[in-house]
């Protein structure tokens, strides 16, 4: 990849795309951490003489939505940056390019949600024509939209010189540790809701690993494929046999794979719920399983004892929803403590687990990408990476 170290921004308008999509409420920023980890890339290229025009997508507004708007991430960026400022104009306009015609080395604009422009995810060549104006350059740096070919990460890349930003490096290197010669014992921990949302990931990574642990709703899916009853749990009753495969493909390459032993059950989610603890192939409707259990939280934690890799995407219950979330928290602690390991969180409901538990420090790397992270595991590169090839 052509990356920052082989760019001279010096009186350069750079074009940046970062991933700024995070949750507001209120008109205020929830969780920055997005925004954090976009500063070393922004703040090398002000310190070395450019001015920035910033892409980003907030959601997935249908057209010119008020409430999707970034107005209060440039609030937030500003108190990180001097010299922000909000252009509220869609990036494919001409009121756009007119506002950043004239900054000077060292201000920051922040330019409207990408996708209030309609051809932005048709990649439409011809509004990359009107992003490629706006910069002299551009910095992908945006690893959680990287596989998405969009017209603000692949299309502009095609028309300017394009480089890889620090925080697309720091991803990369990361997760090509995960597929290149890691270090054994080598372990894997899914959850989310779909057996066929995590295929491509399951695929790839079996003839790699030692160990996988499944969780999450998809955990059913699994558990129903081998003669369980699971209540009213969610199923994907399309993918039985995908999963009795899977389970088959893993045991002939010596995968040793972990599902729940016992589930946290409710007739339906909401917090404060009356909770029961039932064997997890053996839940009685009206209940679902909604978190793993308490032996099953020991399961996993003796299960990841020892390992040297690890990578972990998608919570282990209805994570937002407390009580069902401490099976999530149970498996991040575990992850965390690992002495000596290289243990990667693959984006998502993992992070915000690991925000919780306040533990971030103690893993290899933090992805900000979930579906990327997936998608790059699966497949070794993104189209994203394709065009800083």
């Amino acid at each position: 990849m052509r990356t920052l170290k082989d760019l001279d921004p010096r009186g350069k308008r750079v074009l940046v795309r970062v991933d700024f999509n995070v949750p507001i409420q209120d008109g205020k920023v929830q969780d920055e951490t997005r925004i954090q980890e976009s500063l070393p890339t922004l703040r090398y290229l002000l310190e070395g003489g450019a001015s920035l025009v910033l892409l980003s997508h907030l959601g997935r507004p249908k057209g010119h939505d008020p409430k999707y708007s970034l107005a209060p991430v440039g609030e937030a960026l500003g108190r990180h940056l001097p010299g922000v400022r909000f252009v509220p104009h869609s990036p494919g306009s001409e009121e756009a390019q007119k506002a950043v015609r004239d900054l000077s080395p060292g201000e920051v604009a922040l330019l409207e949600n990408v996708r209030f422009e309609p051809g932005e995810e048709k990649n439409d060549p011809e509004l990359s024509a009107r992003y490629a104006r706006l910069g002299e350059a551009f910095v992908l740096d945006a690893f959680g939209s990287a596989h998405r070919a969009h017209a603000s990460v692949v299309g502009v890349a095609r028309l300017l010189p394009a480089y890889a930003g620090f925080l697309m490096e720091r991803e990369v290197r990361a997760l090509t540790r995960l597929l290149q010669d890691p270090e054994r014992p080598y372990a894997v921990v899914l959850g989310g809701a779909k057996v066929s949302d995590k295929i491509g990931v399951i695929e790839s990574l079996l003839p790699r690993i030692d160990r996988l642990l499944v969780g999450g709703a998809m955990a059913f899916t699994f558990l129903k494929a081998l003669g369980g009853e699971v209540g009213r749990s969610l199923v994907e009753e399309d993918r039985l046999d995908l999963a009795r495969d899977l389970l088959g493909r893993a045991e002939a390459l010596g995968v040793r794979v972990y599902l729940p032993e016992d589930v946290v059950a409710a007739e339906r989610i909401e917090p404060g719920v009356d909770t029961r603890v039932y064997p997890a192939r053996a839940i009685p409707v009206p209940y679902m399983g909604l978190d793993i259990g308490p032996k099953t939280q020991e399961l996993f934690r003796e299960a990841l004892r020892g390992v040297r890799t690890a990578f972990w995407n998608g919570p282990m219950g209805v994570f937002e929803v407390p009580p069902f979330d401490q099976g999530t928290l149970a498996v991040g602690r575990a992850l965390a403590g690992l002495e000596g390991a290289f243990t990667v969180v693959g984006g998502g409901d993992s992070v915000s687990a690991v925000n919780r538990l306040g533990l971030k420090d103690r893993f290899g790397h933090v992805s900000t990408g979930g579906g990327a992270s997936l998608e790059f595991l699966e497949k070794g590169t993104l189209p994203g990476l394709e065009v800083l090839k």
